[in-house]
């Protein structure tokens, strides 16, 4: 007898309905899309209330432990669901799935599967045998570095495969491209390469035929991501790949922007400074993951560069665009970290001019190098440090958004009232605060030219 996962018995029942659960970065953003374009592609209805839908499909971070909380309680959440409504099932996906699988599945029976990355193709089959009641093997974790070859020209192709469809789930001008997957960095804090792979670039056609069917959409701003952008086209032959796409993306009809997010500060090279700070339709705006200023540290995080070399690479980027946004990322409370070395961190701050900046408190991550490090600290010192650094980091900010005023921005407007629109000018990704732009007639989606007129914290008051 036919089963209920056979494709022809499927096409003669009432679609079954999934809301997909999207927690962590960007990158998880894309994924989620595409998870939902090859739903809707195999006969799957879409709904966005999770309370509504048969199946809950969390697409989880498993990147920091408050990010693996709180996907965990995401998951529990949707599982006191069940029972209650047409909510039948619980399925995780995503990196702490991918990273965690039969060990997540055993501490967390409240889902009903955990699935890893290479049940994403079959993700329609997979959801259809849960709701049947059906066994889905526990996906179970392997090292995704091994799983291409060391030398990243000879991963040519070795990942090339048909585009999934993509369906949006967010609505507005703002949308994520992919592109590369992967990190071959070997940061003695970090996990992700373990359950991300090694680094493997898409293909530019690929990129660019994405791009025009997100401006066919509506979007109007792209921003690009990745594990590690100045990367890209390393295993395509051809490490200049990037400086040559991004201005065919910006031409692609429809896009007034451009942003690239995820620059390692010691791979950014000087013509990339130039073509980002430089080019028209591109957002001068710099991601620039620096993670400390202390050359100690830095050692000890497997990373490059200090404080005195950095302020060199921002120094760069300000002499091809005085106005260019610069965002980072730092973590205190890394094992050995002593005073001078926080001092270090604090006086590369007080002198960077950054226009966003998150704070991280270090804490072990499952199979990384630092997890055995001597020299850690307990909980309350690292949270003393975030604090100390981070309130440093307030002040500092809102100084830098003070100097904007008087300046001139164009905003992407990503709202719109009759008084006026909010939105985001080219030095502001899309966590780094936003710009409030008064006047009259303001639609979504069109670039406005302001005038700064004042600032809150990192957020802007501007006049069209």
């Amino acid at each position: 007898m036919p089963s209920s996962t056979d494709p022809a018995v499927a096409a003669q029942q009432p679609p079954r309905t999934v809301a997909l659960v999207t927690l962590g970065c960007a990158r998880n953003e894309v994924d989620s899309e595409e998870l939902a374009g090859r739903l809707a592609a195999d006969g799957f209805r879409l709904v966005s209330d999770v309370g509504e839908a048969e199946v809950a499909l969390v697409n989880t971070c498993g990147f920091v432990e408050a990010a693996k909380r709180d996907s965990i309680d995401t998951l529990l959440a949707a599982a006191d669901l069940k029972g209650d409504g047409p909510t039948r099932a619980v399925v995780a996906v995503g990196c702490l799935a991918e990273r965690y699988g039969a060990e997540l599945a055993e501490a967390l029976p409240e889902a009903d599967a955990v699935l890893g990355f290479d049940a994403y193709p079959h993700i329609a089959e997979r959801l259809r045998a849960v709701l049947a009641g059906q066994p889905v093997p526990v996906h179970q974790p392997v090292d995704r570095r091994r799983l291409l070859p060391v030398s990243p020209t000879a991963r040519r192709g070795a990942t090339d495969r048909a585009r999934p469809p993509r369906q949006r789930l967010a609505t507005g001008p703002v949308a994520s491209v992919k592109l590369a997957n992967g990190c071959d960095r070997r940061c003695s804090f970090c996990a992700i390469p373990t359950f991300r792979g090694a680094f493997s670039s898409r293909r530019p056609a690929e990129i660019l035929s994405e791009a025009r069917e997100l401006a066919e959409q509506g979007v109007r701003e792209l921003v690009l991501v990745s594990e590690n952008s100045t990367s890209y086209g390393k295993d395509l032959g051809d490490l200049r790949l990037l400086e040559a796409l991004l201005p065919q993306i910006a031409a692609v009809e429809g896009i007034e922007r451009v942003r690239v997010s995820y620059l390692q500060p010691a791979e950014l090279r000087p013509s990339l400074i130039d073509v980002i700070a430089a080019t028209p339709g591109l957002a001068a705006y710099f991601d620039l993951s620096f993670q400390h200023a202390s050359g100690v540290v830095l050692r000890r995080m497997r990373r490059f560069g200090d404080g005195a070399r950095f302020l060199d690479l921002l120094a760069q980027i300000r002499h091809v665009n005085p106005a260019a946004g610069v965002r980072s990322n730092v973590i205190v409370g890394f094992p050995g970290e002593a005073e001078e070395d926080l001092v270090a961190l604090e006086d590369f701050l007080g002198q960077a001019r950054l226009d966003a900046v998150g704070v991280f408190g270090y804490s072990d991550e499952d199979g990384t190098e630092a997890a055995g490090f001597d020299g850690k600290y307990d909980d309350d010192t690292v949270r003393a440090r975030v604090s100390r650094v981070s309130g440093l980091v307030e002040d500092l900010l809102a100084q830098r958004a003070e100097d904007r005023v008087g300046s001139h921005v164009e905003v992407l407007i990503e709202e719109a009232d009759a008084a006026g629109g909010t939105g985001r000018a080219a030095h502001q990704g899309p966590e780094d605060g936003s710009t409030r732009v008064v006047g009259p007639g303001l639609r979504v989606g069109e670039v406005v030219r302001a005038t700064v007129t004042g600032a809150h914290g990192v957020d802007l008051r501007a006049r069209a």
